[in-house]
């Protein structure tokens, strides 16, 4: 049971099912994370805290690293990282040039290629594109009105807040062709339950190229979803959930690293019943059944499972 309920050693190659033991075992980090996704206004993926949580732990300190967050969108990672301090390259396939003010103000950001298609526009694109120009005056002074209150509210509440030490380089590009990124040039990789949305194909091209950024020794760090017996689609949160053999050979792991698969049914039950995460699923889950978690109920499909590469390391 040992292995069920405790992480594995930090410094080797591992496949890790996540524990809901996690959120007490990291607790100050747990808060750490809920205080700056409520002064970011951002909401957590139903298992993201635990996804978070570990990841972080296995990485130790950041100042003044280097890392690439491998699917960032707009998640809280990429903002945590800067906030101890680590220069990250903030990688999407889906562009975040009109990123929101609020995130502009309180970090160092910019964008990685300018031109005519910049990874970053503008501040005043960003303030402009909130107004969608409603047919009729009245309609477009209320919108001017909301949204100025709104963008102003963003602006002048981190005036106030010192900004983050960090850098956050966005990079609006596939993770199949980080062509901008050197080889050998990042201390470690991050990925927050993104590169399941790849294909198994797919993933093997992306974890070759995260692969060649890394420097030697560094590590690539990522969570995903886990099935027990057999890999399978899982169509709500369009990703694929994937066996311990899967794993293995997506990220060119050997036979002998270590896992606690065989675990798994006893921390799925454990997981269905940890209150913490039931009780504080985000409220776009209530918006929509198109999502992990249906309309809001509480019905966990699967276990995150945390992977971690160390570059040279390979056979």
């Amino acid at each position: 049971m040992e292995i069920a309920t405790a992480t594995l050693d930090h410094n080797v190659e591992k496949i890790e099912l996540l524990s809901v033991d996690l959120l007490d075992q990291q607790r100050p980090l747990v808060e750490a994370l809920k205080s700056l996704a409520r002064s970011l206004r951002l909401e957590f993926g139903w298992h993201y805290l635990l996804d978070l949580t570990w990841i972080i732990s296995q990485l130790g300190p950041v100042q003044g690293k280097q890392l690439m967050d491998a699917g960032a969108g707009t998640g809280i990672l990429q903002w945590y990282l800067a906030q101890q301090g680590a220069q990250v390259i903030s990688v999407d396939r889906l562009s975040r040039a009109l990123l929101p003010l609020r995130f502009r103000k309180r970090f160092n950001v910019q964008g990685l290629r300018a031109g005519a298609e910049p990874d970053l526009a503008p501040s005043w694109q960003v303030f402009k594109s909130n107004f969608s120009g409603k047919a009729g005056i009245l309609a477009i002074v209320s919108e001017i009105a909301t949204a100025t209150l709104a963008q102003a509210k963003d602006v002048l509440g981190m005036v106030e807040t010192r900004r983050s030490p960090g850098q956050v380089l966005v990079y609006n590009q596939d993770l199949k062709n980080l062509a901008d990124i050197q080889d050998s040039s990042q201390d470690a990789v991050v990925a927050v339950s993104a590169l399941e949305h790849n294909t198994p194909e797919g993933l093997q091209q992306v974890v070759v190229e995260l692969m060649r950024v890394l420097k030697p020794g560094g590590k690539l760090i990522a969570t995903l979803c886990a099935a027990p017996d057999h890999d399978r689609w899982h169509a709500a949160s369009s990703g694929w959930c994937y066996t311990d053999a899967s794993l293995r050979r997506l990220f060119y792991l050997p036979p002998e690293t270590p896992s606690n698969y065989n675990h798994y049914n006893e921390l799925f039950l454990w997981l269905v019943k940890c209150a913490e995460l039931r009780d504080n699923l985000a409220a776009f889950y209530f918006r929509s059944g198109d999502n992990g978690m249906p309309w809001g109920k509480w019905d966990p499909q699967y276990i995150p499972v945390g992977v971690c590469k160390i570059k040279g390391m390979e056979t």
